[in-house]
């Protein structure tokens, strides 16, 4: 079953429960998928859909960072709620170690030596962990690695 009618379903099962946080959510997924279907030309990959899904995640993240700095956190626990919803529709996450060893191979087969590799670096984890890691946490881990 694709992701759209994943969410259609669980959009039929919040209206049902009168879950707002979970129907602002799911149509958050529902409408970012159908403005990637229309404007692309075509039908998106599971892979568009993904990395639509880790964007949505992503932006909530940075909404609710802003929120809690300034101090504002009836802001910032909607926006957590919904990253919660959000993420139910990603691949499951990989551990920090998980995603460290993979860093270290990478490392090791590219040979990479200092800094100025981080960009080769990061190309190849970020295209082989897609959807299973956050790109700050393979930034922060390769940075640590290679400095």
């Amino acid at each position: 079953m694709g992701l759209q009618q994943k969410v259609m379903e669980q959009l039929k099962l919040a209206m049902k429960a009168k879950d707002s946080v979970a129907l602002e959510s799911l149509r958050a997924i529902k409408s970012a998928l159908l403005v990637a279907n229309t404007s692309g030309g075509g039908e998106i990959t599971e892979d568009d859909e993904i990395k639509i899904v880790q964007k949505l995640v992503k932006q909530r993240k940075d909404s609710a960072a802003i929120f809690i700095e300034q101090g504002r956190q009836d802001l910032a626990d909607p926006e957590l709620a919904q990253i919660a919803v959000i993420e139910q529709f990603l691949p499951e996450q990989l551990t920090e170690e998980e995603v460290e060893k993979v860093v270290v191979q990478t490392i090791d087969s590219v040979g990479a030596t200092g800094m100025k590799d981080m960009g080769k670096v990061m190309g190849i984890v970020s295209k082989e962990l897609a959807g299973q890691a956050d790109g700050k946490l393979i930034s922060t881990i390769v940075k640590r690695k290679l400095a």
